[in-house]
């Protein structure tokens, strides 16, 4: 057995290679780790990390999963009102308190739990806090009185006008016009039924039995029509406009990519160099494609809206405008690379060109193109809630009114379960037409 022998130019040449790659193996990940730096220099990281303020992270994720009932005495009238989210539709009927309200005269107890227990009365209010003591408040000629053990702790904010008492339970503010007390508690509060709806004091038991052999309600319908129509008008949570608004969201992302498709599909035969022999043709409209997806889809959006005025019709237009730049280059890459046997094949039958192209292109390549913009479905979606936000129309708007109030955080994260939850059944939907319209499963 022979072995070969490297000359000493060879040894010296293999050697510079070796150390040249060993060179770039540590030089490469050396950039990124050097870009990565500048970047967190420009963008303020450490500046970023100071200003971060965790608690309002956690208030604002308490308020999606949470809601809180506002218990306010009106000073100067005694008048009581109880209401979820401070919400004029709903209010709690005086005959209909929550359990751990009580309701005497002008006496009003607020049990928040654990041992916490505001009174209301004509004196002024009083705030029992266990392991601290008792926080007493009485209006004196024009300012506020505060009997509590000293020191006061960070959680009062006392002032000659206003006391206000944050703790776990709850929390706690007396102004001279008005004592308030906010109780938290978990979950979407008539998430089914307002406070209107007798169907809102029923247990689940209950309601059950009400849907099954109860008597009705109503004399004009069965219980379990009232209950469905009770749900769907629900004031509060409005399902009836969001589910509405959720089909706009759907159509607008169905209208698009489905347009674009059919708009791409003979433009891409245009532009693709085994079909169409004029260069120039082809050399515009892959320009065009290039053009169209080089502006980013929201910026074609907001030109849209512009043009033709707000609506579900100008989000499609987007979509469809932003995806046959993105279709046409994929439909016309997808055609130049089919195999030419099988079209010489259709050829040699004496077909002409729109029959070579039904019997000899179209089933090469629509298996990739229907996969393509099926894809495009899901993904566009979800793109239209942002879309819808812009033109005024489905979940998008509903989801950026609800940011805007900076209250209703529950609507929010109600909005996003629905958007995912529809993202999730059309990624569902669109697997199996692909392997319904693909594989033939």
């Amino acid at each position: 057995m022979s072995t070969a022998t490297l000359s000493p130019m060879q040894t010296e040449t293999v050697t510079a290679l070796f150390a040249r790659r060993r060179l770039l193996s540590f030089a490469v990940p050396a950039a990124i780790l050097a870009y990565l730096l500048y970047a967190a220099v420009a963008f303020d990281l450490a500046g970023l990390a100071a200003r971060a303020r965790m608690d309002n992270a956690a208030i604002l994720l308490s308020d999606f999963l949470s809601h809180k009932t506002h218990v306010t005495r009106d000073n100067r009238s005694g008048a009581l009102s109880v209401s979820i989210e401070g919400d004029t539709k709903a209010v709690y009927p005086a005959d209909r308190l929550p359990g751990w309200i009580t309701a005497s005269g002008d006496v009003t107890t607020v049990d928040l739990g654990g041992g916490h227990l505001v009174t209301y009365d004509t004196q002024g209010a009083r705030y029992v806090v266990p392991g601290y003591g008792t926080v007493d408040i009485r209006p004196a000629d024009t300012e506020l009185h505060l009997t509590a053990p000293l020191p006061l702790p960070d959680w009062i904010n006392a002032s000659a006008n206003r006391v206000t008492v944050t703790t776990d339970a709850g929390r706690f503010t007396y102004t001279r016009s008005k004592v308030e007390v906010f109780r938290y508690s978990p979950g979407w509060e008539m998430f089914f039924f307002t406070l209107d709806s007798p169907f809102h004091y029923m247990t689940w038991g209950e309601l059950a039995g009400a849907a099954l052999w109860g008597e009705r309600v109503r004399a004009d319908m069965p219980n379990i029509a009232a209950m469905a129509q009770d749900f769907w008008t629900n004031r509060v949570w409005r399902h009836g406009d969001v589910a509405w608004a959720m089909s706009e969201t759907v159509l607008m992302a169905f209208l698009g990519t489905f347009g674009a498709a059919l708009v791409a599909l003979p433009l891409g035969f245009l532009a693709a160099r085994n079909m169409n022999p004029l260069a120039p043709v082809r050399f515009g409209l892959r320009r065009v494609f290039d053009f169209i997806r080089g502006v980013d889809g929201l910026i074609w959006t907001i030109i849209l809206a512009r043009a033709f005025g707000p609506g579900p019709m100008t989000g499609s237009l987007a979509i469809l405008l932003t995806d046959t730049g993105s279709f046409g280059k994929m439909f016309s890459e997808a055609l130049e690379n089919i195999d030419e046997k099988q079209v010489e094949g259709v050829r040699s039958t004496g077909a002409d060109t729109l029959q070579r192209a039904r019997f000899g292109v179209l089933p090469q390549v629509m298996p990739v193109l229907l996969s393509q913009v099926l894809y495009f479905l899901e993904s566009n979606t979800r793109g239209a809630t942002v879309i819808g936000a812009i033109v005024g129309g489905g979940i998008g708007l509903l989801l950026t009114q609800a940011i805007q109030t900076q209250k209703e955080w529950e609507d929010v994260a109600y909005y996003m379960v629905l958007i995912v939850l529809t993202v999730m059944a059309m990624d569902s939907l669109s697997g199996w037409l692909r392997r319904k319209l693909i594989k033939g499963e």
